[in-house]
């Protein structure tokens, strides 16, 4: 997929203004999500997004993968969008689904085998087990 049909899909799922809303929301879930999963994954998934948003990942990569839940997840992305979590978790379902329909599937549940099963909703699946 490319870069600006990832933002299209985001932008429609998000019901976002305009392109550069559902980049800089993109941005704001992908670097959380860096922070939650491991940096070897998150050079996995890197390699399978856009051009710029590897890069975003890139730049976010920690150390270690960082430990929270879904709650602390939304706060987050809150933070960096300075919206509501409420309006947060609507932004990470609108990145996440996208994400998932942009990389392989192995790479999908390599992702979201490092997640707590509350977090299989943001890339639309009803569980992980999906």
């Amino acid at each position: 997929m490319k870069y600006d049909g990832f933002l299209a899909r985001v932008r429609e799922r998000g019901e976002y203004n305009d392109q550069d809303e559902a980049a800089d929301v993109t941005n704001a879930v992908l670097e959380v999500l860096a922070q939650r999963i491991s940096p070897g994954e998150v050079k996995d998934l890197a390699s399978q997004l856009p051009g710029p948003l590897g890069q975003v990942l890139d730049h976010a990569t920690p150390q270690q993968a960082q430990s929270f839940g879904i709650e602390e997840f939304y706060r987050r992305v809150a933070e960096r969008t300075h919206a509501r979590p409420r309006t947060a978790q609507w932004d990470a379902s609108a990145v996440l689904t996208t994400v998932a329909d942009a990389v392989t599937g192995g790479e999908l549940n390599q992702i979201i085998s490092q997640l707590p099963s509350s977090y299989a909703v943001l890339f639309g699946k009803a569980d992980l087990a999906d």
